[in-house]
């Protein structure tokens, strides 16, 4: 009985630790890109909403937000865009090579910017 506690407390701490790993920043590159395309899906809500956005070079990229009340702060509610609406997003892609995974620190959709995270945007 005491292996198996034993055994689930560590399975609870590597997951806890996978997790605080993709919410931080380690698994992004350190240099900031701009990805413009179109919004081809919208998902507002916890534990961050995303973008699913199309773009002509690359295809299919995954755009993670702030927090959701991070995110709402910054105005990014829903309905204020939708699918189809070209969108450019300046943020830091993933360091894993091939995946097209972004995490977002600015948007701008129809000349309104949304300023998810003001204060990483690099000069």
């Amino acid at each position: 009985m005491k292996f198996r506690f034993l055994g689930l407390v560590a399975a609870v701490g590597l997951l806890a630790s996978a997790a605080a790993a993709h919410h931080g920043w380690d698994w992004a590159e350190e240099k900031q890109t701009d990805l413009t395309g179109t919004i081809r899906e919208i998902y507002i809500g916890p534990p961050h909403p995303t973008l699913k956005v199309e773009t002509t070079a690359d295809g299919l990229w995954t755009v993670e937000l702030s927090n959701s009340a991070q995110t709402v702060r910054a105005g990014f509610v829903e309905g204020v865009t939708k699918v189809g609406d070209k969108v450019e997003v300046l943020g830091n892609r993933s360091a894993k090579s091939g995946q097209k995974l972004m995490k977002a620190v600015r948007l701008i959709i129809a000349d309104k910017t949304y300023l998810l995270y003001p204060e990483r945007i690099q000069k």
